[in-house]
């Protein structure tokens, strides 16, 4: 048995307490899938992640089933009595710790994992199944998908095997998430380069992963840089004129209008009514003007005339979007107008009142 030596419970639990557990719990006969790892381990640090997923997509049901962690390193005599040759080793213990394991071979990624365990056990995951909002593309679409889309597309050539795409996966998969407003402009994607060879190989791929970078105007560049969520959104904002930040939300700058915002300025530094008057009229008529080009356009003439009428309408409604905007039930459409709106009207929120109002 494996005794108190092991370290025991839903993953996401280990993490914060495994010491105190590992100190004077057993596993006892409840079925256990445990992990037999090396701290130093490359492998066992890539299937961490998952690792932890999946004793969170257990949790709380710690009766049924068990997802376990053990370093084989430290206590050796346990990998010994359990054959452990290399890391990380998984093993089933249908009866518990108190009985003979089962090697498990199959696939380490998550749903392999909570397949796996659902089918020895009858227990079922929390797991909900997410739609990937990442482009898969094969070398029949490549030409359709990319070169002749007229977007912004940015391209992971991958292999199903490399550690550092699997690291990468899950901050691609935001990036894809963040620019899912902008599909019109922006794709993510990307390709399995050991099984769709001749894409890989027109684009000289020798590693993984390697990301090129395909302008709409049908140029080709690697790109170089960051591979943090906000390194991929500020390179695509530059190249695409997206004005995205990291969770998807549009950037302070979005939707405004140079001219109007000066606009905006002086009527908010203006005096009296007729001056703010003045201003207003000037403003609408510009606005009128750029609507066919910038839809944006047409918030500015609407804050105008609602300013002018009430003067305390820009601080109060900038605090309203605002609310609005931290509601996480807003769909992602909506989220970008109301974000839009709130940049605008920010730009009068200060406006005082004029003088012969007061």
């Amino acid at each position: 048995m494996l005794g108190k030596k092991i370290v025991l419970g839903a993953i996401a639990t280990v993490l914060s307490f495994a010491a105190s557990v590992a100190a004077d719990s057993t596993i006892g006969s409840t079925p256990a899938l445990v992990e037999f790892y090396a701290p130093w381990c490359g492998h066992c640090k890539n299937l961490a992640p998952i690792y932890e997923e999946l004793g969170q997509a257990f949790s709380g049901k710690d009766d049924q089933v068990l997802i376990a962690k053990v370093d084989a390193d430290a206590h050796r005599e346990l990998g010994s009595r359990y054959g452990v040759k290399g890391f990380p080793t998984l093993k089933w213990f249908p009866q518990g710790v108190n009985g003979d394991p089962e090697d498990y071979s199959g696939g380490r990624d998550l749903d392999s994992l909570a397949a796996f365990i659902t089918k020895k056990s009858g227990v079922k995951s929390s797991i909900v199944k997410v739609i990937p909002s990442v482009t898969v593309l094969t070398d029949a679409t490549f030409e359709s998908e990319v070169l002749a889309s007229g977007k912004n597309v940015l391209v992971e050539f991958y292999a199903p095997w490399c550690g550092h795409c699997k690291n990468l996966a899950p901050t691609y998969e935001k990036v894809a998430q963040d620019f899912l407003n902008d599909k019109k402009t922006v794709t993510i994607a990307n390709l399995d380069a050991t099984v769709e060879t001749v894409s890989a190989e027109k684009y000289g791929v020798k590693g993984y992963p390697t990301i090129k970078f395909f302008n709409a105007d049908g140029t080709v560049e690697d790109y170089n840089g960051g591979r943090s969520e906000q390194d991929f959104i500020d390179f695509i904002n530059k190249k695409a004129g997206t004005q995205r930040v990291a969770g998807g939300s549009l950037n302070a700058e979005a939707g405004r209008i140079e001219e109007l915002d000066t606009l905006a300025q002086k009527f908010s530094k203006a005096s009296t009514k007729d001056e703010k008057k003045a201003i207003s009229d000037e403003a609408i008529a510009l606005a009128a003007s750029l609507t066919s080009t910038n839809s944006s356009a047409k918030y500015y003439s609407r804050f105008f005339e609602k300013a002018l009428a009430t003067p305390a309408y820009p601080s109060t409604e900038a605090a309203r979007l605002a609310k609005i905007i931290k509601n996480k039930s807003v769909n992602r459409a909506r989220l970008d107008e109301f974000s839009i709106r709130h940049n605008i009207i920010s730009v009068f929120s200060s406006a005082p009142a004029a003088k012969d109002e007061l």
